[in-house]
Formats: structure tokens, sequence, C-alpha cells
């Protein structure tokens, strides 16, 4: 006589579940952790000069971009050493604000002649770039050392003379 033994199949499968679950979620809890810690430690701030200068202490060592007016006579280069200084004058972060103020040319040659507009020294140390020029607008990112200065690693910069209203050259006028 053989006797059979009815075997539940499904409370066999019930712990393999779970541990499928459960190593899912830690994985899962793992990959979130390292996104929100790798993005909170890399992330950079974009803030106007003014802003910069108001919060100074607040800032600490983060990476933070700021867009400024390049003030013309402030740009020192030295060719030996490939150190960059000079200095931005605040204008305007909200596009609209630079439309009210007649376009980009005119909102950066009101933020360089305003001796009330705040402005931030910058040093940066690599070849000297082609676009630098009084009136140029500059977004530069890096940090914002303890002595006031921004010490910063990549600069950019626009050139609005360059996109003045101005028909391009050789344009026909038809009339």
């Amino acid at each position: 006589m053989t006797t059979q033994v009815a075997v539940n199949t499904t409370a066999r499968a019930f712990p393999k579940r779970w541990k499928f679950l459960v190593g899912t979620l830690v994985i899962l809890a793992a990959v979130l952790y390292l996104i929100v810690t790798a993005t909170t430690e890399n992330a950079q701030y974009y803030l106007t000069v003014e802003e910069v200068v108001e919060r100074q202490t607040a800032l600490g060592d983060r990476i933070i971009r700021v867009s400024g007016a390049v003030v013309g006579e402030t740009i020192r280069y030295d060719p030996q050493t490939l150190e960059l200084t000079f200095t931005i004058a605040h204008m305007p972060g909200d596009p609209s604000e630079i439309d009210e103020a007649g376009g980009l040319a005119a909102a950066i040659r009101a933020a360089v002649n305003n001796p009330d507009a705040p402005r931030l020294r910058i040093y940066y140390k690599g070849p000297k770039p082609d676009l630098l020029r009084p009136e140029a607008a500059a977004i530069v990112t890096g940090r914002l050392g303890e002595d006031g200065v921004f010490y910063a690693d990549e600069v950019l910069f626009k050139c609005p003379t360059r996109y003045d209203e101005a028909p391009p050259a050789g344009a026909a006028q038809e009339g």
C-alpha cells in the first residue's frame, strides 16, 4: 500500500516569490539612493550676480553657474601664467526683463554702466576666450571662494553686437 502525500506547491512558491520581491525592493532602493546622492552632489545652480552676492555664505562650496555682463576696464590676462580676471555686473535673469530693457545688447550696456549694480570678480586659469570683450554676456561655472572671488572652471561668452537687430550685410531691401 502506497500512500500519496499531497504537496502544497503554493506553500513552496510563496517563499521564493517573497525572496524575489524583497531582493527587487532592495535593488530599487539602492538605485534610487545612488541617483539622489549623485544628483544633489553634482547639481549646478544657475544664479544671477545679485543672487550670488546676497547668498554668499549660504552657497558654501557648491558648483554654481553665474550670468552677468563683462565690465571692460576690469579685464586682465597674463599669457605667461594663463590667468584671467574680470568683473561681471548683474543683469536681469528673466527674459521678459531683458526684452523690456530693449534686448540683450541694451540690457548689458545698462548693467555695465550702472555703478550701483552688484558685481562679482571672476578668476579663471586657462587660454583667453576669443569672445571675451567689454559688454559681452558671460556665463561662468565654478565655485565662490571665501574671499568673495568666483573661481571659474568654465567661461562662456556671447557678444551682443553679433545679435543686434541690424539686417545682415548684403541683405537687399525691397521697396
